[in-house]
């Protein structure tokens, strides 16, 4: 049985070779190029298991990879290179339904009524941005210890490529204006079970060089497949992890636009008692002083509780699975790690007003833009990626206001 996060993997086995230029790519750079979208370790890639009578042994993520090309080659997608064992290519057909925008060029995939999706590079379009931004939410794509073939930024160039695409939306950015990245803590030092600081320096470099402020780090408790694989399963070093970061920075952290109280959430049934009850009745000193509660405190009612920085939040969710359906209707590979839609429409209404700009460097499946949408925000996002933006275009058809300018084969 595969988890979500893995049968996630098939959606990347397409993409993966639509990035590099010749469209080419031998099995084993396919498989480390499809972990790697999908979040796996390839340690879990290689990791092998009894198969058959015979309980031979061999990898189960590797078989899908194989079959999933198979399937490729059935629609005429995907075709073996002549002369050159465990070597694929696009075919023609297949270049033109996976491809990222063509340097320099731009082009608007489709608009709504509250905002624009842009197939195009995120630096590109926002160095020529002029209108004030009021909150960044993206989710960026994870680094690697090896450079991926279709471009991802390896650990190695993850600091200076986030901050080379923030860094043009942080001079548009207003004052008190938020800038939140979700990304991975599940980055080990190569062969080690101990966790990569890549996040701790890319916190550091965002800061120096850009003068943001870390404001925190949200913790997104999910319902993602247990893991590291390697180091907690096989080895029982590690734990298993429940969580990803969130990392929020403000640029001017007093005058933060952030606002707790758009996102409170309702008092437990408990606690209604006990403020209906009069708050608390006797004075006490807990914790060698650093808790000191006055009598009657708590007892005047209020609207809700103030949420926690601990949000929890399935990693998937209605929207996402029917956005992955029409995409495969469509013909085009589906975006394999998105964020819920939840989680960015919480974030949104918690960090803006209605009608102020949300802005996603890496739209992907357009989650951001969706929950700008939904939250009466105004909204721009960018993706390079034809088939995440033409997909992505898909989700917001229910409105009268759309209009999209992708055509389905280009």
């Amino acid at each position: 049985m595969f988890s979500d996060r893995q049968l996630d993997l098939f959606d990347h086995v397409g993409g993966a070779f639509a990035q590099p230029e010749s469209g080419r790519l031998t099995m084993q750079e396919l498989y480390r190029i499809a972990a790697g979208r999908a979040g796996i370790p390839m340690q879990e890639m290689n990791t092998r298991s009894p198969v058959g009578e015979k309980k031979t042994q061999r990898s189960l993520l590797q078989r899908q990879v194989r079959w999933h090309c198979q399937s490729l080659k059935a629609q005429g997608l995907l075709e073996r290179v002549e002369d050159a064992r465990g070597v694929w290519q696009l075919t023609e057909a297949g270049k033109q339904k996976l491809r990222k925008a063509r340097s320099g060029v731009s082009v608007l995939a489709f608009d709504t009524k509250l905002g624009i999706a842009i197939w195009g590079d995120a630096h590109r379009v926002f160095s020529s941005w002029n209108e004030p931004i009021f909150l960044c939410l993206t989710s960026p794509p994870y680094p690697l210890r090896r450079h991926r073939a279709y471009g991802g930024p390896s650990e190695a160039e993850y600091t200076d490529f986030i901050t080379r695409h923030v860094e043009p939306i942080v001079k548009n950015l207003v004052p008190g204006g938020n800038i939140v990245l979700s990304v991975s803590p599940n980055i080990f030092e190569e062969g080690s079970p101990a966790r990569s600081l890549y996040l701790d320096r890319l916190t550091i470099a965002l800061c120096d060089r850009l003068g943001l402020r870390l404001m925190d780090k949200l913790i997104w408790v999910s319902n993602q497949a247990p893991g590291p694989f390697q180091w907690a399963s096989k080895h029982r070093m590690q734990l298993n992890t429940g969580y990803e970061y969130l990392l929020w920075f403000c640029n001017d952290p007093r005058q933060c636009i952030a606002d707790n109280r758009r996102v409170l959430e309702p008092h437990t049934e408990k606690h209604k008692k006990f403020i209906a009850a009069g708050g608390v009745k006797k004075a006490r000193v807990c914790s060698d002083g650093a808790h000191r509660q006055v009598l009657g405190a708590y007892s005047n009612p209020t609207e809700g509780r103030i949420m926690r920085n601990v949000i929890y939040e399935a990693n998937t969710c209605a929207s996402q699975r029917a956005y992955k359906k029409r995409a495969r209707e469509l013909g085009l590979e589906a975006h394999g790690a998105p964020m819920p839609l939840a989680l960015a429409r919480k974030l949104i209404r918690f960090m803006t007003e209605a009608e102020q700009l949300v802005v996603d460097p890496f739209g992907g499946s357009m989650t951001t833009g969706l929950a700008a949408e939904s939250e009466g925000r105004r909204w721009a996002s960018t993706e390079l990626v034809y088939d995440y933006v033409r997909g992505g275009a898909e989700r917001f058809t229910t409105d009268d206001d759309v209009e999209i300018h992708l055509p389905l084969t280009t």
